[in-house]
């Protein structure tokens, strides 16, 4: 399983919290690159509920690791 920037940021409006079939679900109907829905497969699938990206990705960036200052623009 490879997570990018990119193929994680088609999760982020995924209806959290979700089931593994949930966000397979979620990632084809979106339209998804094909890699989401491999990595979505490739996770333990024990009926677990994901409450967010991080649940499944746990180095997603957050806003807190961008150094950058609105107030500044």
């Amino acid at each position: 399983m490879f997570w990018t920037l990119e193929l994680a940021s088609y999760l982020e409006e995924a209806p959290w919290p979700a089931t593994k079939d949930e966000l397979i679900d979620y990632s084809i109907r979106s339209g998804a690159p094909l890699e989401v829905v491999e990595n979505l497969q490739e996770l333990d699938d024990e009926g677990e509920i994901y409450e967010s990206i991080e649940d499944i990705w746990p180095d997603y960036p957050s806003q807190d690791d961008f150094m950058f200052n609105e107030d500044e623009y």
